[in-house]
């Protein structure tokens, strides 16, 4: 059956349709492997309430979810040239994700799939990757559980939060420069409540440093920690891990948090994101984030830090690549004018550090946004306008400036 499924994703012509058919032929397998004491007719439950749950007892449990994002966008060519340069019409993501149990609810499993060509890493790479998460995860106690496989370190907010969860088409200019996004290891969350209702968090990781799905790695690892404080308690339905106070937070909610990750001897000008380095550097980055939400209102900013002692690497034929080191700030702003839209406006830089700043200019981004829910996050309507600007140069005539614009619709379960 593992060979099966392998020559399934590796299938040019692969669905949706057959991979959805295959999970369900998979979850009727593993109900018959697990409940083998039962009678044959017996059927597993079903429930639509969250996703497509099928469940037996208290010995299998498969939650099976589907997502796509559809878009239509442009770049100008010009800050004061509204001539359109370039169209961005297609199928952004396209993901499958299952979790559940086994055995035991002790013992979780995490799993999501891309389909779509940047899902796929094929915009970057001419070898197909499918596999974003795979992860098992052992639950000793509720505020305590483990983790081994492959999953998004406990980075900033924005990459954590699930891009399904965003209020604009994409994350921040800030993020896609210094984000330590996903990589394969160990993982470990612990949560400890206060007296006075509040709550603090702890989670770390030791991973190989290489980013998703790395043949293999070198001697270096990254160790990356994270602390997190939540002073007037948890947020409603884990808002502080999903943008804008779709919830309309009754009492103020606070989050913040702190990352350090150092990546030993990184290959990749972004740790675990990038281009090949020509050899291979130290890295650190330091990420400083919050959300606060009340009554529709939120505000969510975050602070990158990343340096490298010797950032700019180069080959025997003088091409230069360099470590992505400076810093970088995102902040954003939302309101619900009801319960179904919102207004969001987003401000980001990315400063290169002096080391690299030859080679990379100074951008910054401001950006509008706003979103129709039609049923929260998992089936609504995004459209969002920005002006990107280069070198503190805000003027339209100068140079390098440019508008963009992005329509975008998400639905899944």
């Amino acid at each position: 059956m593992i060979k099966n499924f392998h020559l399934i994703l590796s299938s040019e012509k692969i669905t949706v349709i057959q991979t959805l058919i295959f999970l369900v032929f998979l979850s009727s397998m593993a109900q018959n492997a697990i409940g083998q004491t039962v009678e044959s007719d017996e059927r597993a439950q079903l429930d639509v309430k969250e996703g497509v749950s099928f469940s037996k007892d208290s010995l299998f449990l498969m939650n099976l979810r589907f997502r796509m994002q559809n878009r239509a966008g442009f770049n100008t060519l010009d800050g004061d040239d509204i001539t359109i340069n370039e169209f961005e019409m297609r199928v952004r993501r396209l993901r499958l994700r299952f979790d559940g149990y086994i055995l035991n609810p002790k013992f979780q499993y995490y799993i999501q799939l891309g389909f779509s060509k940047a899902d796929l890493d094929l915009e970057s790479s001419g070898i197909a990757q499918p596999i974003r998460d795979a992860i098992v995860y052992y639950f000793p106690t509720k505020n305590l559980y483990f983790g081994f496989g492959q999953s998004k370190l406990p980075g900033n907010r924005q990459r954590v939060i699930s891009s399904g969860n965003l209020q604009f088409a994409d994350r921040s200019i800030a993020n896609a420069a210094f984000t330590i996004d996903r990589d394969f290891g160990f993982f470990g969350y612990y949560t400890k409540k206060l007296k006075d209702n509040s709550f603090f968090q702890l989670k770390g990781a030791i991973t190989t440093g290489e980013g998703r799905n790395a043949s293999k790695t070198n001697t270096g690892l990254a160790y990356t920690g994270r602390v997190e404080y939540l002073p007037f308690g948890l947020f409603s339905n884990n808002g502080d891990y999903s943008e804008g106070d779709t919830e309309f937070e009754e009492t103020p909610k606070l989050a913040m948090g702190l990352t350090y990750s150092k990546n030993l001897k990184s290959t990749r000008t972004g740790g675990q994101l990038g281009l090949p380095l020509f050899e291979a550097r130290n890295l650190n980055t330091l990420i400083v984030d919050a959300v606060f939400k009340y009554r529709g209102n939120s505000i969510m900013t975050e602070y990158f830090q990343r340096n490298s002692p010797d950032p700019i690497t180069t080959n025997e034929a003088g091409d230069i690549r360099y470590v992505q080191v400076g810093k970088g700030l995102n902040i954003q702003v939302s309101k619900m004018v009801s319960q179904k839209s919102e207004f969001a406006v987003r401000y980001a830089f990315v400063n290169p550090d002096q080391s690299i700043s030859e080679f990379q200019n100074k951008i910054e981004e401001a950006l509008l946004g706003y979103t129709y829910y039609i049923n929260g996050h998992r089936i609504k309507l995004q459209g969002n306008v920005g002006y990107k600007w280069l070198e503190g140069l805000s003027r339209f005539e100068n140079a390098g400036n440019s508008w963009t614009g992005m329509f975008q619709v998400e639905f899944g379960i």
